[in-house]
């Protein structure tokens, strides 16, 4: 069994951040897919602006993002830093707030899950 905590940090501006998100997301897929693995996908940073885009059925990334919300949580703080807190909101995912509004990385090496950031 694999534990592993893929955490998106890229925002929504430009190329390189799309790759990421992708690429966070075609990762989260595989554990996903994998019954004996356990997963935790969170957007956190500026990666908390791709709910909005990620919610809507349009988006290319919308079904694969999908495959994976049972999975996800998001940054509490960031979420209203970057202005997305109603959209996380609507979505129904949960946000994490144990270390000061912010998901608790340290938990995560505790419980030991294999940390991924995108």
């Amino acid at each position: 069994m694999t534990k592993a905590a893929v955490i998106i940090l890229a925002g929504t501006e430009g190329h390189e951040n799309l790759g990421r998100l992708a690429n966070g997301l075609e990762a989260a897929t595989e554990f996903a897919e994998n019954d004996e693995d356990d997963l935790e996908l969170i957007f956190d940073g500026a990666g908390t602006q791709w709910i909005p885009e990620l919610e809507d059925e349009d988006s290319d990334y919308h079904e694969l993002y999908q495959t994976v919300k049972e999975d996800t949580a998001v940054c509490d703080y960031c979420s209203g830093a970057f202005g997305v807190e109603d959209a996380v909101a609507d979505s129904g995912l949960v946000t994490l707030d144990e270390h000061d509004g912010h998901p608790s990385i340290r938990s995560l090496v505790d419980d030991d899950y294999e940390v991924i950031t995108f």
